[in-house]
């Protein structure tokens, strides 16, 4: 650092040396006149009187003319005289005295280097201690002094030692080099923690020092230093190569980017350059200052940038309020706003226009559920709305706008404070969720529906395997027991058993064919012209076979003699074939009756028939034969049962695929809602009318084009 600071204390230096130099060179004489004695009076020990009285009278003259005090401690004796200065009284002063004077500090110090002079272990002693110069009490008057001491032997005597010590008052030119010290450290201080960058630089270029910041700036190696400015003269670098001249350095500044590549710098300096001469006008010193513009050059384009988006955003104000009206619009969404103080409501689609308002003593009146818990709140606002609030609810028509029923709305808002916490009202939106709430109620359905088919799924799989496993096992065990039987009744029956299983197994593939057909949309209808009434006695022939209780009646009506219709007749008979399946299962006492009869397309089907109705009037409830009535006719199939009859709450799930009224009894739950497959595409209806304990009547109406009948 000395040659930052050259200039700054060599003043400083002039002053101390002006009398500093001259107390050094008397104090050599001292320590030479010191040694000299030393010497002297070992050698001369045994010279008279007169000899040794002149030495001391020219030692004592020399130490007045310094200025320096000289004391002689009398080991033997224990006193301490003063040989020149005033520093002790004429008559001298005890060890203890002279103990006492010194600083507690430097007690130990003192006598400690006394001790090892008189035992001899060192020849001189250079020690630094304070004296009180005040011997009459009161405030101590401390003085900095420097004592070189030295022991005098007297020959012949190994008790008799005298310590002769030497002591200069060096408290004023301490005092002095700490103010120097003091203000050097102040000025280091302000150069280094400058908040610019300063660096010195020799008047041919090379580098002397350079604060923190500007080591910081130029990523110096360490504090100490950097290898490559300290190797690369000003002079020779970029840009001070272009613009200073080695042998006439001039004021210089300057705004630019500074580019040092093997300091990795890249930055934007505003650099002056000023030359410092001495008091005969030579250059003495280059003084640089640098000062770092990136993050002042970042800020202003930031700003530039910043005010671009401002005007940028300015502009699409109006486009975003208009974007944000249309997105309201669009999702029936209000903003709104409680204001405490004006006791007021409004509602906003903009970012400011308030569409409507009113006062806040009507706000519970636009609910719908006056006995929700937040309803009833609502009559003190500043509670209701002091906290974050998330409701759904049904509101009257002042809150929904268009709408003139009562709509679910979904209100979310924050309460809005002023500085000093005071709450002013809250802010939300509010929208409508009237066709949400509908989806919602409807996946709901569809949800438990999807359950429910599920539920209904894993049962008919379970009931699948029992029910294809059943007429396997007789098919495969009769047909064991075949081989053993002889011709006769019983072997007649096995094979009716055989038969009667088969056609069971068939039935329940084919069903799971159609109802597969069903699910893939594939289930393809192909009418052809049939004569209906006769393809009637041959299904009632077929399934009057399947009646076997002995209680039970199969009824046939076929009202007409001939019906020429175009129909898909298996599909049909499919469907024939399932009802009057489904009334065996469940009737062991009365009658089954399977009949049709023709009436018009928009006539509500006869809920119920008579059973001791007779078959002519059956006959003539349609259409009069011979009357064709081209596309108002349909043809209405029934088939009736005194069976169990179903309960009213299992009527609108019975064409529902999977569902058995009764477990026990042998099925898939398929035949029905494969039934209400085939009538749907046909354009038809299909229902049931029933009385628990009564029957059964399994119905569906199916429209018919061109048909032909005959008496």
């Amino acid at each position: 650092m000395t040659g930052v600071f050259s200039l700054f204390i060599s003043y400083a230096f002039d002053s101390v040396f002006s009398w500093v130099l001259p107390a050094l060179l008397v104090l050599l004489i001292l320590l030479a006149a010191a040694g000299f004695l030393y010497r002297y009076s070992s050698r001369q020990a045994r010279q008279s009187e007169t000899a040794l009285s002149e030495v001391h009278d020219m030692m004592e003259r020399s130490l007045r003319v310094a200025g320096n005090n000289v004391i002689v401690h009398d080991v033997r004796r224990g006193v301490i005289r003063q040989l020149s200065g005033q520093m002790l009284p004429p008559e001298g002063i005890t060890v203890d005295e002279f103990k006492r004077r010194v600083h507690p500090d430097d007690v130990e110090k003192v006598v400690g280097g006394i001790g090892k002079m008189v035992k001899g272990e060192v020849p001189v002693v250079d020690i630094y201690y304070c004296w009180n110069f005040n011997a009459g009490g009161g405030e101590p008057q401390w003085r900095q002094l420097h004592s070189v001491s030295l022991t005098e032997r007297v020959e012949g005597s190994d008790s008799q030692v005298n310590v002769i010590s030497t002591l200069v008052d060096e408290t004023d030119l301490l005092e002095q080099q700490r103010r120097e010290e003091e203000l050097t450290n102040k000025y280091k201080l302000i150069f280094e923690h400058s908040i610019i960058g300063l660096s010195f630089y020799t008047p041919d270029g090379w580098l002397l020092n350079a604060n923190a910041n500007m080591r910081r700036i130029c990523n110096f190696d360490s504090e100490e230093g950097d290898a490559f400015f300290s190797s690369v003269n000003l002079f020779d670098m970029s840009p001070f190569n272009e613009v200073l001249d080695r042998h006439h350095v001039e004021e210089y500044w300057a705004c630019s980017q500074s580019i040092i590549p093997e300091r990795n710098m890249h930055v934007y300096l505003e650099i002056r350059i000023h030359p410092i001469v001495d008091d005969e006008g030579r250059l003495a010193y280059i003084s640089i200052a640098a000062r770092d513009v990136t993050e002042e050059r970042e800020m202003y384009l930031q700003a530039r940038h910043n005010d671009q988006q401002i005007q940028k955003a300015k502009e699409a104000i109006q486009l975003y309020e208009q974007e944000l009206r249309y997105m309201m619009d669009a999702n029936e969404m209000e903003a709104w706003r409680i204001s405490l103080d004006r006791n007021v409501i409004e509602f906003y689609r903009g970012l400011s226009t308030v569409e409507r308002s009113f006062p806040l003593d009507r706000l519970s009146a636009i609910f719908a559920d006056q006995d929700d818990d937040f309803v009833k709140q609502l009559g003190n606002p500043a509670v209701a709305f002091s906290h974050p609030l998330f409701y759904i609810g049904r509101m009257n028509p002042i809150v929904t706008g268009r709408k003139t029923e009562q709509q679910w709305v979904q209100i979310n808002s924050i309460p809005e404070y002023d500085k000093e916490g005071r709450l002013l009202g809250s802010f939300g939106v509010w929208r409508n969720i009237q066709r949400l709430m509908q989806k919602q109620e409807q996946l709901k359905r569809e949800t438990e529906r999807a359950n429910d088919s599920g539920r209904m799924k894993s049962v008919f799989l379970a009931n699948m395997s029992h029910e294809i496993r059943t007429p396997l096992n007789a098919i495969v065990g009769f047909s064991d027991l075949l081989q053993a039987v002889g011709e006769g009744e019983e072997r007649q029956e096995m094979l009716r058993i055989i038969h009667n299983n088969c056609d069971m197994l068939l039935r329940l593939i084919n069903d799971i064919l159609v109802m597969s057909n069903v699910d893939a949309n594939s289930m393809q209808m192909v009418p052809e012209e049939v004569d209906f009434a006769k393809v009637f006695d041959d299904v009632c022939q077929s399934l009057a076979q399947r009646v076997v209780e002995p209680g039970v009646e199969f009824l046939c009506d076929n009202p007409c003699g001939s019906l020429i219709v175009s129909i898909d007749k298996n599909r049909i008979v499919q469907v024939i074939t399932n009802f009057v399946t489904n009334a065996v299962k469940y009737t062991h006492e009365g009658h089954i009756r399977l009949g049709y009869r023709l009436e018009m397309r928009n006539e509500i089907a006869t809920p119920h028939f008579d059973p001791r109705a007779k078959k002519e009037d059956l006959r003539n409830d349609g259409a009069k034969p011979g009357v064709a009535e081209g596309d108002s006719r349909a043809l209405y199939v029934y088939c009736e049962d005194t069976g169990a009859g179903i309960p009213e709450d299992q009527r609108s799930r019975i064409f529902e695929r999977f569902v058995k009224l009764n477990d026990y009894i042998q099925g898939t739950g398929l035949g029905l809602s494969i039934c209400k497959a085939i009538i749907d595409r046909c354009g038809g209806e299909i229902g049931v009318d029933s009385e628990v304990g009564k029957g059964s009547t399994f119905w569906f109406k199916i429209p018919l084009k061109g048909e032909r009948l005959k008496s």
